[in-house]
């Protein structure tokens, strides 16, 4: 070998391997592993956890399962007290007995009792609710003359009981009608009303038969307790919320000479949006509540950021642990949730090991969050009572990602609000997907699920969903009719593991931009939740 001649070649790599080693290596994607999702989902639905009821001793086994995955994953406990649980009090609030509706008009009393023809709530404010009130109708219940609602135009509700079509008028867009929707007892409550009767419009029938509703109505009322004893409420001057079965109130409209069919066609229309009016007699209600305190957690952590300028910004990574439990009847009547949400819990955890190995500039919140079931109990807490001085700058929630195809598009609730639907499109096209519309307005999904309260703090966030193309319809559709809280939510299900590191791909890209860009999200200047919960923050301008 000549020595000479082969000196230039060796120096030169004895150069490369000095700037490969000065030179830290460029992280790569993690890959992952759709067995260690099927870990996490086969224990949280397992049998022994007894559907991971708020408060109960399976949650309680769940919330330390997650913690224990935290402290794996080298991540800081965020709860005021040092460790990962963010403790606070849940009051469960049943009936007492059978609650009385009487309806007086045209000079007869129609009492209502069977749950066939009413669905009572129990009160979490009062142990002993009694109204007795005048009734008016005020179609879809909609308060907003500035977004061209103006459903109480005319009609005096002070100390009244306002009857409520469910729903949202046809043609709204989904995320305002749904956000409208879930406002409606407390516009109610500022036009001095005293109680909601809320009557199943056509279309809400078709997605969710009386039976159905029946079904399901057994379960108690849930809420969190401040420190004086009292459970919180946006809406405390509502002293109560009643269902009242189409055929029971059509004798009540028949008596206004409102025919209720003609009501509900018009409702049935694309913008149709049925007058108010007065309505004869009086609404009485009488029902009893009994209350049980139990104590429950969010399970809460923390990765510093790198940035000394962005650490004090953090990125929230949520997803609800918490199941419906054992009830109803049956030879089945525990509900594992396998589906909902041990699926997202565990695609979260797994999205939460890949960013734990990385150094984002940004903190990074990661919560799993109880009391979701019984009304978002558990993120409302959290937002409003925030861990580790967290600035939340964005939320990204894992709920129900339905595994049971291989999906190529997934729906982004949220992203069209703020600058965070450029990177969740960014991150949809890296994990070869795409994004798709909401293909199921009437559901409202918008305001059902935990970032929505994060939403009500002026956060920006988004929630995704496994999309509808190809097969997709088919198996979300199929399992939102046959196993959504049902006792059939369980390991039978044939779980696609491989979609479930797909879905665990496309949040982690969204979350590692986020949290490592150099500006902080921002709601778009149109959008109605931004302008309605952040006024006073700084708005971006929508891309053409």
């Amino acid at each position: 070998m000549n020595v000479k001649s082969a000196l230039p070649t060796l120096q030169a790599l004895i150069a490369a391997l000095l700037a490969t080693a000065a030179t830290p290596a460029l992280a790569q994607d993690p890959a992952f592993d759709p067995q260690a999702i099927r870990a996490h989902v086969t224990f949280l639905a397992d049998d022994l956890l007894e559907g991971r009821d708020t408060g109960s001793h399976g949650y309680d086994i769940a919330a330390n399962y997650v913690a224990s995955q935290f402290t794996l994953m080298g991540l800081k406990p965020a709860a005021a007290d040092g460790s990962f649980f963010q403790k606070f009090t849940v009051r469960e609030a049943r009936l007492d007995g059978s609650p009385k509706l009487t309806l007086s008009y045209g000079g007869k009393d129609t009492v209502l009792t069977d749950t066939a023809q009413v669905l009572v709530r129990p009160s979490l404010l009062d142990k002993a609710v009694a109204v007795d009130a005048p009734m008016v109708f005020a179609g879809f219940g909609f308060d907003r003359p500035d977004l061209g609602f103006d459903d109480y135009k005319g009609l005096d509700v002070k100390g009244k009981v306002v009857v409520l079509l469910t729903g949202f008028p046809k043609g709204t867009p989904s995320e305002l009608g749904a956000h409208l929707n879930s406002d409606k007892a407390l516009m109610a409550m500022k036009r001095g009303a005293i109680a909601v009767i809320s009557v199943p419009t056509t279309e809400d029938t078709a997605r969710r038969p009386w039976d159905k509703r029946v079904a399901i109505s057994d379960g108690p009322s849930k809420g969190w307790v401040g420190a004086d004893g009292k459970a919180f409420s946006r809406v405390p001057g509502i002293k109560a919320g009643v269902t009242l079965n189409p055929d029971a109130a059509a004798p009540l409209f028949a008596a206004a000479k409102k025919p209720l069919a003609k009501i509900l066609a018009e409702a049935n229309k694309k913008g149709g949006r049925p007058k108010g009016f007065a309505l004869p007699g009086k609404a009485s209600l009488s029902l009893a509540s009994t209350w049980k305190d139990v104590v429950s957690e969010n399970v809460v952590a923390m990765l510093p950021g790198s940035d000394p300028k962005l650490a004090g910004e953090f990125v929230g990574m949520t997803a609800h642990l918490d199941h419906i439990g054992i009830h109803g009847k049956g030879d089945d009547t525990l509900h594992n949730g396998a589906m909902d949400n041990a699926s997202g819990v565990a695609t979260m955890l797994e999205v939460a090991k890949a960013i734990a190995k990385e150094k984002p500039r940004r903190s990074v919140l990661f919560g799993a969050l109880t009391g979701e079931e019984g009304g978002l109990i558990g993120s409302d807490y959290l937002a409003r009572n925030p861990v580790a001085n967290s600035d939340l700058v964005a939320v990204v929630n894992f709920d129900m990602p339905v595994l049971t195809y291989m999906f190529s598009d997934v729906v982004a609730f949220g992203a069209e609000n703020s600058t965070m639907g450029p990177v969740v499109a960014e991150a949809a096209r890296k994990a070869g997907i795409k994004l798709s519309p909401d293909p199921m307005p009437e559901e409202g999904l918008f305001t059902r699920s935990d970032h929505y309260r994060f939403v009500q703090q002026g956060v920006p966030a988004v929630f995704m969903m496994t999309g509808f193309e190809g097969p997709g319809e088919k198996a979300f559709r199929g399992f939102l009719k046959d196993h959504y809280h049902q006792p059939s939510d369980d390991l039978k299900l044939p779980f696609n593991w491989d979609a479930g590191a797909l879905f665990a791909k496309v949040n982690y890209y969204t979350v590692q931009t986020l949290a490592n860009a150099d500006e902080r999200p921002r709601w778009y200047a149109n959008s109605f939740f931004g302008k309605e919960f952040a006024p006073s923050a700084a708005k971006a301008v929508p891309a053409k």
